[in-house]
């Protein structure tokens, strides 16, 4: 059951990124609106494991000194 899910994760994944990558090339008005919900669903992806990233604490490191 759980290869089936992710599975058809994936599919759904490779899918949004072909309808990016085709609205790039100049698609039709579904395909365009597609990759926009594909981008904007990688930046609430990127930006939620930013802030799990920041909040996990890197303590020391780089200062301006």
């Amino acid at each position: 059951m759980d290869v089936l899910v992710l599975s058809c994760v994936l599919a759904l994944v490779i899918g949004g990124c072909v309808c990016v990558v085709w609205a790039a090339r100049g698609g039709p008005r579904w395909v365009r609106a597609v990759a926009l919900v594909t981008v904007a669903l990688g930046h609430l992806v990127s930006g939620a494991s930013g802030k799990r990233r920041s909040s996990s604490g890197s303590s020391g490191g780089d200062s301006d000194d």
